[in-house]
């Protein structure tokens, strides 16, 4: 266990399901999330992502696929992100430009072939790695393995490309034009006002992945906490 479960977790949330740790490295357990889920259809998120309206909208295109996975990501100006500075493995070996901070899959054959595949990749990973362009990571980042299970499954059963809002605002700096040095005060002013995140004065209408773990702020946390208990 990373974390201790607290009671005010018990209170937010309908469902807390504990899983064992992971003998695979760090995202080793990520996989497991198709066996775990009680659910016929799930939308998997990070825990560092925010949301500043409701995106069940995003179900009708959900549903044209048994997995989907977004792809690319966005700036906090709105507009595609076209930084590859983190994206070179998968430039380099042809790789579905996947983010799975954010996906979505139902009970189905492609989704149990896309997550046991993704299981291998992380159990052979010394293996796999070996077989990359440029790769020396000693454990499998989940957007690596799901990337390689993408591909072997079949990048067109796991990804809507044409769905290009189906993804979120990444914060790391190049992807937002900043300098790896830069930090997140001296680049950015951010506003809270009843559940709107502004950012550099723009409202952020897309799920923020927030690559500074001191941005949300207590006000955020007690507001989504508030939501989630009236939902």
């Amino acid at each position: 266990m990373f974390y201790q479960i607290q009671d005010y977790h018990q209170e937010t949330f309908d469902y807390i399901i504990e899983a064992p740790a992971s003998t695979t490295g760090p995202f080793g357990l990520e996989p497991a999330v198709f066996a775990l889920t009680p659910f016929k259809e799930t939308i998997k998120l990070e825990s560092d992502l925010l949301f500043t309206r409701s995106i069940d909208h995003w179900w009708t295109m959900f549903r044209l696929r048994d997995v989907v996975i977004s792809a690319g990501c966005q700036t906090y100006q709105q507009q595609p992100a076209t930084s590859r500075r983190y994206r070179k493995l998968f430039n380099d070996n042809h790789l579905p430009d996947v983010y799975t901070g954010l996906m979505y899959f139902r009970f189905s054959q492609t989704a149990a072939s896309f997550f046991r595949t993704a299981t291998q990749i992380f159990e052979q990973w010394p293996t796999v790695r070996n077989q990359l362009v440029g790769c020396s990571d000693e454990y499998a980042s989940t957007d690596v393995a799901y990337a390689i299970a993408a591909n072997l499954v079949g990048p067109e059963l796991c990804t809507l490309p044409s769905a290009d809002f189906v993804n979120f605002v990444h914060m790391k700096p190049s992807i937002n034009g900043h300098d790896e040095t830069a930090t997140f005060s001296q680049v950015y002013v951010t506003e809270f006002d009843l559940g709107m995140i502004r950012i550099n004065n723009i409202n952020q209408y897309h799920p923020i992945h927030y690559h500074d773990k001191t941005f949300p702020t207590e006000a955020m946390i007690d507001h989504f906490r508030s939501m989630a208990r009236t939902c």
